[in-house]
């Protein structure tokens, strides 16, 4: 395989959380005064960092959330993700495939705790030891390159050497930005959208092994 680094994107890539994500968030912002429905909010907000998600709510309503939202958010999300997350559908194959052959790692705009606890949820967490790279770590979060950018220096791989597997359209922006082949996962997310910010678009995550060996 020609790629040197996988970089894994985490929610809606590793973890199946964007659905109870998305409308949790959704129900607290109506909370405050808008009115989104569960499909806007999910365009509007994934793959989002919290401080962009923050700025679209406060344009949106024309004043400032309270200062104690988002942290209330992540809190909440972390008790429902306890019970209700699952892994996405066969990516636990796949990285029993990579693991051993190619170098794996996450990079995530989610909070360092929120990551580190959906893998902990999936009992995925292993496959990826401490390579694990958040907004935490960074001034900007995707869409910007910085994250992709960073997780292939910490793991000493040049950027043009390294495959990434995102679900959003922010994230698959960042990945392109960084110089890095993306591979887009589209069962939840816009295949037509994905396309246009330059990823390879696959349906079913058993399809990305040879999708990493062929292109």
């Amino acid at each position: 395989m020609k790629y040197k680094l996988v970089i894994f994107d985490c929610d809606g890539v590793i973890a199946d959380s964007e659905p109870i994500s998305t409308r949790l968030f959704t129900d607290m912002v109506n909370e405050l005064g808008l009115n989104l429905l569960y499909e806007e909010s999910g365009k509007l907000f994934t793959g989002r960092s919290d401080k962009d998600c923050k700025e679209i709510v406060e344009t949106r309503l024309g004043s400032p959330m309270p200062a104690e939202f988002i942290d209330d958010f992540n809190s909440r999300l972390l008790v429902l993700l306890e019970t209700g997350l699952t892994a996405v559908k066969n990516v636990e194959k796949v990285l029993d495939l990579l693991q051993g052959t190619t170098p794996i790692c996450v990079a995530s705009n989610a909070p360092r705790n929120k990551v580190k606890g959906s893998l902990r949820i999936t009992e995925l967490g292993s496959y990826f030891n401490d390579n694990i790279f958040t907004v935490d770590d960074v001034k900007r979060g995707k869409p910007f390159p910085d994250l992709y950018l960073l997780a292939a220096e910490k793991m000493g791989i040049h950027p043009h050497e390294c495959a990434v597997i995102e679900d959003s359209v922010y994230g698959a922006r960042a990945g392109i930005a960084a110089g890095m082949t993306v591979f887009g996962y589209a069962e939840r997310s816009d295949e037509v959208l994905l396309k246009n910010e330059g990823a390879v678009v696959f349906n079913d995550m058993l399809d990305l092994p040879e999708l990493l060996l062929n292109l």
